[in-house]
């Protein structure tokens, strides 16, 4: 029972330990893209889930106590609230977290490069249109791909 709540560390290499994993994976879900985040396909789950299995021993260091994931846990959750906390109150940090959103289209201009660059296939394109209720990209005026990874479209005025 002891063994439980015993910690095979001290307390503070659970905290080191979690924030930069979290760190790490932020950079990385960051690099990844907005298509990665917005959009999850059964792909991105496994991706997901492997993503956390891997990291798994980086942020307890073998440690198996309660103690431990409890540490981990609570610094986990206050890395993200920090963050969000941060993010909301300064415009130069939230660009840099949660990115800028890309223009797509524009006055029925579709740009492909950007669509490549960005990852999003025609046929993701196609559904966001037709989403807002736009049969043809002529029929655009403006159309993001947001930071969230899902796509806006505003439709040309009649």
């Amino acid at each position: 029972m002891q063994d439980l709540f015993q910690l095979s560390a001290p307390w503070w290499h659970f905290v080191l330990r979690a924030c930069a994993i979290y760190a790490l994976v932020m950079v990385l879900v960051r690099v990844s893209g907005k298509r990665a985040v917005g959009q999850f396909t059964p792909f991105d789950l496994v991706l997901l889930i492997l993503i956390g299995n891997a990291v798994q021993n980086g942020i307890n260091g073998g440690d198996n106590s309660l103690t431990g994931a409890a540490i981990m846990a609570t610094t986990l959750i206050a890395l993200n609230y920090a963050v969000a906390y941060v993010t909301s109150r300064n415009r130069k940090v939230e660009k840099f977290v949660e990115g800028v959103p890309v223009l797509l289209a524009r006055d029925g201009q579709l740009f492909e490069a950007v669509l490549r660059r960005e990852l999003v296939s025609r046929e993701d394109f196609r559904e966001a249109l037709r989403m807002n209720g736009v049969d043809d990209v002529a029929e655009v005026e403006l159309a993001l791909l947001e930071t969230n990874g899902s796509i806006s479209v505003v439709k040309k005025r009649d």
